[in-house]
């Protein structure tokens, strides 16, 4: 499965770059907008995008950094915005709402989370979503502020160890979105193993492959696509 780059207009006059992944051959099972972590659009990003298509996602990772490879271009606005014109896409192709998901590592998950509180989607989750108490980005609220307003299922991965979020911070976040009534599972790691994400986590083939690894990042990559395959259909 390979990706291709296009760029999608903005209401500024500017352009975002996304990375597709399209599914072939096979009926689209729904579309997951991808949000890099704070490195970036990676290899592994691009990788993590042709995955989700090969398991019959139509996938689309903004670059939100706009071309510039730094976090410095980032606040809350340009993050929903970026969200929002992916979801355009989406939905340009076909995809209703409630067949739309959000993946994010790290500060995408941050940002994810915030999508899945302020827009109607069919499932979230996020990977190592800080910002807990404090805001980790300016026009981004902190997460305990918003995560009550959820509209859709989540999964949060966290690890113990490794992961930027205190686990007090995590049973807070955790006991919030449950107020929300929506599905909420939030699994803690022993560490940060389960990043999948992470270009430092040697991994032979696809990272969303479940025989190309053995432990736990393969177990995480598995909830993730249960949790897409149980709540978008």
């Amino acid at each position: 499965m390979t990706t291709r780059t296009e760029m999608i207009p903005l209401v500024d006059d500017t352009e975002l770059a996304v990375t597709v992944g399209e599914p072939e051959g096979a009926p689209v099972r729904g579309g997951i907008v991808v949000l890099h972590s704070s490195r970036g659009v990676t290899e592994r990003t691009e990788a993590i995008v042709a995955g989700l298509a090969g398991e019959g996602w139509l996938t689309v990772a903004p670059d939100l950094f706009h071309g510039t490879g730094s976090a410095d271009v980032v606040s809350g606005e340009s993050v929903l915005t970026d969200s929002d014109a992916s979801f355009g896409w989406l939905a340009h192709h076909g995809v209703s709402a409630d067949r739309m998901g959000v993946l994010g590592f790290d500060l995408g998950a941050t940002a994810a989370l915030v999508v899945a509180s302020q827009r109607t989607l069919g499932a979230a989750v996020t990977v190592a979503a800080a910002g807990v108490q404090r805001p980790l980005a300016d026009g981004l609220p902190a997460l305990l502020d918003v995560v009550g307003e959820l509209t859709c299922p989540w999964l949060g991965l966290y690890g113990e160890s490794g992961d930027p979020v205190d686990s007090a911070d995590v049973d807070r976040l955790r006991e919030a979105a449950h107020a929300s009534g929506a599905v909420v599972d939030v699994v803690v790691y022993p560490a940060a193993e389960h990043r999948f994400d992470d270009s430092d986590t040697p991994i032979r083939s696809d990272p969303m492959d479940e025989a190309a690894e053995e432990g736990t990042s393969v177990e995480a990559r598995s909830r993730v696509l249960n949790w897409f395959d149980a709540h978008m259909r």
